[in-house]
This record gives C-alpha cells, sequence and structure tokens, in this order.
C-alpha cells in the first residue's frame, strides 16, 4: 500500500474538504498506469477510494470536477457510480458528454448515467459513444434503457455510415442484430 495514500484516506475521513488539496496530487503521488479495475488507471482507483472515505464528499464533487484537470474529472465520473441515491452529478454527466474527451464520455456514461439521466440524455451519450468509437460493452443499462427511439437513432447511424461506404462499428452491428432479432 502508498504509504500517501494511506494518510490521504485518513486526511479526508477527517474533514472532506482535504479532498481539495489531496485530488490534484494523486497521480504524482500514485501513479498514472493501468490498474487491476477493467479500463481504470491507478489514479482512477485511487482518487475514487477518496472520495469513499470522505463522509460529505458529494460537497466537494461540483469543484472537484470544475477546477480538476481531464484525470480528476474522470475519477468524479467514476465515483457517481457509487455514490447514494441523492447526489445529483447530472450536470457533471451532461458536461462530460459535451466533450470531445473520450475518457470523460466513457466515464460519464457509468451506471449512475444509467440510472439518472433522462431518456433524451441517455440516447445523446449512447450515440455520442458510438459516433467516437467508446466500446459499447461500457454503456452502462443499455440492455434496460434501449427503447424504440435509441433503437431509430442507432439504425439511422449504421445507414448513413453504410451510404457513406463507412464501416458500421461491429459492436453497434451486434447490439441491433440483437434488437431485431
Amino acid at each position: 500500500m502508498n504509504a500517501w495514500l494511506d494518510e490521504a484516506l485518513a486526511r479526508v475521513a477527517a474533514d472532506a474538504t482535504a479532498l481539495r488539496a489531496v485530488f490534484p496530487a494523486v497521480g504524482r503521488r500514485v501513479g498514472r498506469g493501468p490498474s487491476d479495475v477493467p479500463g481504470r488507471t491507478v489514479d482512477d482507483v485511487a482518487r475514487v477510494r477518496l472520495l469513499e472515505a470522505a463522509p460529505g464528499a458529494a460537497a466537494e464533487l461540483p469543484g472537484l470536477y470544475r477546477y480538476g484537470d481531464n484525470d480528476e474529472k474522470r475519477a468524479v465520473l467514476h465515483a457517481l457510480s457509487g455514490a447514494p441515491g441523492e447526489v445529483d452529478g447530472s450536470d457533471l454527466l451532461l458536461d462530460a458528454l459535451r466533450t470531445n474527451d473520450t475518457r470523460l464520455v466513457a466515464a460519464a456514461m457509468g451506471e449512475y448515467a444509467a440510472r439518472r439521466l433522462d431518456d433524451a440524455a441517455y440516447r445523446h451519450g449512447v450515440l455520442k459513444c458510438v459516433f467516437m468509437g467508446i466500446p459499447l460493452a461500457g454503456v452502462a443499462g443499455l440492455d434496460r434503457r434501449t427503447d424504440e427511439e435509441l433503437r431509430r437513432m442507432l439504425r439511422s447511424f449504421a445507414a448513413e455510415r453504410t451510404a457513406a461506404g463507412r464501416e458500421v462499428p461491429a459492436d453497434l452491428r451486434t447490439l441491433l442484430n440483437e434488437q431485431d432479432g
């Protein structure tokens, strides 16, 4: 275990506002390489642990996201999926879905998005993932959130790609075949 992380966990457990100081330092202190958690880096995992350890972290999330770099924003988005139901991070998700950073868009489409985004925003997120080449396997809730409008949008996207002589992503073809079958 990283001694710095142990100390940081103790600090934020005592005072959630300590997140403001330790959150930006995580990458330098624990590293930025791959972790054992699929799709997450070591610093993602450490930041999520810090957020989970801090009572009252929900109040800090908007500031950590707003003032953080993209790595910090991604960790906030990952943490939302484990956040209590009363935490409203919908604005953070919508902001991430307006970016062109595939890592932020992918993180935004986690379980929290599947639970909290309205139908139109969820559909937009799924279509943005397809358009950006983000694997649909990482989009939470497709099995329960796919409706006829999303199917129509995805079919239209696939038809446009085909008409333009461009490849339709394999996971999109698979999803459409499953839905039509």
